[in-house]
């Protein structure tokens, strides 16, 4: 249920100005430590930005999707990390519960999730299935003998995910394990709490860009899950996963949007002051040239984004529309970064200005939560069906 709109627009001139003047000022201590200040993650706590997407019921501020990814549209005015602390409460990592749990589950997690209080994450890949997200190995084996009426019914959980955003911060994992046949039908998805037996979490990677936002895999060997923690009916864990992407997708294509206008925002700024035979290099055409693809690539992946979530909010199934968001934002996105560094120059090479650091940061936004090519593929997938 969307807030008045008085209510929402405060919310947002706060996030607008939290971004501007307590962000911003943080994004190169944050890349050198590889780490968000425990500080800010508490502020981002009280803010109620870990229940942005979680009902009203459950203490969430229940955003509907255009409201949500205008909100996203502003946190990508900055570093991605910041934004990271709470994505995966935000959404791969509750949605599925949202989506598809239980009364029971919903009451025991979601409260606790929209507080920040627990840090969710959401185990597709493994080290064999990345694009081929049906082909999980990882399996989720009914212990002998348990059953409802035994008092002792669970799942034997085995197998490591890999590539892993806030593993090594969460406490509730959403896990897709296999349960039965091979391929999509054979995929069930469960909520796995951390401090399960067996449970262990492996290193934070080392990255290209990002930094502060952390990936690791994550083991279970022998986990017993607990069969209400099963997120729906055996076999349905993979619809379950598709729905929560495309819903992630659109947010992460309004992040993409995001830092797409903040870069032409600071590629503007430096072309009228930085100034060469004798005049600011705003006054160049072929500089000009650059910023005009670049504001037409952020404004086209804006109206793409909100397009999209207004169908969300319709009630219109948006796949296709979803995948189009997401591959044009991050594909977008990139283009204005290699443009930014080449209208900074020599500066936009060197850290001191965060033109290299953001360069580095939207490669990621191509390959995660469905690399451009496999959006390529879903796009006309849809396409065809409809008919064009």
């Amino acid at each position: 249920m969307p807030l008045d709109t008085d209510t929402f627009d405060a919310l947002l001139a706060t996030i607008r100005r939290y971004v501007a003047e307590r962000l911003r000022p943080l994004e190169s201590q944050v890349a050198e430590n590889d780490e968000v200040p425990p500080e800010i993650v508490q502020e981002m706590r009280d803010m109620g930005l870990f229940g942005l997407s979680i009902p009203e019921d459950y203490g969430g501020l229940g955003l509907d999707m255009t409201e949500e990814v205008r909100i996203a549209l502003e946190l990508g005015r900055t570093s991605p990390a910041f934004r990271s602390v709470f994505g995966t409460n935000v959404g791969i990592g509750s949605q599925g519960l949202v989506m598809a749990g239980s009364d029971a589950q919903k009451a025991e997690w979601l409260p606790r999730i929209a507080t920040g209080e627990v840090i969710t994450s959401f185990a597709l890949t493994e080290p064999g299935a990345g694009s081929d997200s049906a082909s999980v190995a990882t399996r989720a084996v009914r212990e002998p003998g348990s059953g409802p009426r035994t008092g002792n019914d669970i799942y034997r959980l085995s197998g490591t995910k890999r590539y892993i955003t806030n593993a090594d911060r969460a406490s509730l994992f959403t896990v897709m394990a296999r349960t039965g046949e091979a391929g999509a039908k054979g995929v069930s998805a469960f909520l796995v709490p951390a401090d399960l037996p067996g449970v262990t979490i492996g290193r934070p990677e080392t990255k290209m860009g990002q930094q502060g936002a952390h990936v690791c895999d994550v083991h279970f060997d022998n986990v017993p899950v607990p069969a209400a923690n099963r997120l729906g009916a055996e076999g349905e864990g993979f619809r379950i996963a598709m729905q929560v992407l495309d819903r992630g997708r659109l947010h992460i294509a309004a992040v993409c949007t995001g830092i797409a206008e903040r870069l032409v925002a600071d590629s503007v700024a430096y072309a009228l002051e930085r100034k060469q035979f004798g005049k600011p290099i705003a006054d160049f055409q072929l500089v000009q040239a650059m910023i005009a693809d670049s504001k037409t690539d952020a404004m086209a992946a804006r109206a793409l984004v909100l397009e999209t979530a207004a169908l969300k909010d319709g009630g219109a199934p948006i796949t296709l529309e979803a995948a189009a968001a997401k591959y044009f934002a991050s594909e977008a996105v990139g283009r204005v970064a290699d443009r930014a560094v080449q209208i900074f120059g020599g500066a936009g090479y060197i850290a001191d200005y965060g033109i290299e650091r953001l360069y580095r940061d939207v490669r990621l936004f191509r390959i995660y939560e469905g690399t451009s090519q496999i959006q390529q593929l879903v796009i006309a997938r849809e396409t065809l069906k409809r008919g064009g």
